[in-house]
């Protein structure tokens, strides 16, 4: 394990963590986007976050750390692995006087829900500021196994 792993881990984290924030500030200040570029209301968006490659996951992390064998590699944190939008139907709105109201006077509006959008952002800062906890941890243990080899 190197020196700055557990600093590249939470740096990735929070890399990860910031981009779910701005596709969550996207998707709230699209909440009421009725036309979008590709037609249609706007879609929420999500992000998939899956492990960086090489990483062997906690049981080998676990493993390796109490001195057992692992055939993995070290721990490289967490990778995007895209961002995709949400599947969840549009709703329908009854607004004739919308200029995008269709025959029968329903707006087909964003399935973006703006309280779960809160809650998430809420969760994506908790886990930011946890993994800038993590590495200051970390720079405080190199900084005191230094001063202990001097």
């Amino acid at each position: 394990m190197s020196f700055f792993d557990a600093i590249n881990v939470s740096a990735s984290g929070m890399s990860a963590e910031r981009l779910r924030m701005d596709v969550t500030s996207e998707n709230l200040a699209n909440a009421q986007t009725t036309r979008s570029a590709t037609g249609g209301p706007y879609r929420r968006k999500e992000v998939v976050l899956q492990q960086a490659s090489g990483d062997g996951g906690f049981g080998d992390v676990l493993t390796a750390s109490i001195g057992g064998v692992t055939a993995s590699a070290p721990p490289k944190g967490v990778a995007v692995s895209g961002i995709v939008a949400d599947p969840t139907p549009s709703q329908m709105v009854y607004d004739p006087g919308h200029p995008d109201a269709n025959a029968q006077g329903y707006v087909a509006m964003p399935n973006v829900n703006s309280v779960t959008e809160m809650v998430d952002l809420i969760s994506e800062q908790r886990s930011y500021e946890a993994n800038v906890t993590a590495m200051q941890s970390a720079k405080t243990l190199f900084t005191k196994t230094f001063d202990l080899l001097k």
